[in-house]
């Protein structure tokens, strides 16, 4: 009997590496960077990741902003969901932008912010968010002169 159970163990000591040895997964493509739309303050990066943010349907993105990036006040007609993927995002609510007044959203944390309510954000550190939101896309700033493509415009 012993014969028998030492084959058997050898064969299938054999084919376990060849079992183990998964067949290809297929993997989602990575997204496609560039530059985030020109209503937002320079140096800022965005992906989509589903949905089109020009379409009135839901869509999710990922930006990506360096240290030291600030957005000033402003809103947006839909509701967003927020998620920090790196680094720390400041958010804080009002009118003024006023960094003693943001709280920090850390890496995994995740908040809406309600369509319409006034609001600003900061990365003091290279930050990674993902927002997603009903389509289209729109952002106004609560002080037109802090809209960076009124001041591109500027001859």
């Amino acid at each position: 009997m012993r014969i028998l159970t030492v084959p058997a163990c050898l064969m299938l000591m054999a084919a376990s590496p060849l079992h183990s040895q998964a067949a290809p997964q297929a993997t989602p493509s990575a997204p496609h960077w560039g530059s985030a739309p020109a209503v937002f303050p320079p140096g800022a990066r965005m992906a989509v990741l589903s949905g089109d943010p020009a379409k009135a349907a839901p869509f999710t993105v990922e930006l990506a902003f360096p240290a030291g990036y600030k957005i000033p006040p402003h809103f947006h007609p839909t509701t967003e969901t927020v998620t920090v993927k790196k680094g720390t995002l400041l958010v804080g609510m009002g009118d003024t932008f006023d960094a003693s007044k943001a709280k920090p959203m850390q890496v995994g944390d995740s908040g809406s912010i309600p369509a319409n309510a006034h609001h600003f954000a900061a990365a003091k550190v290279p930050t990674f968010i993902t927002v997603g939101a009903m389509g289209p896309f729109a952002m106004t700033y609560v002080h037109a002169a802090d809209d960076p493509q009124k001041a591109a415009a500027k001859p």
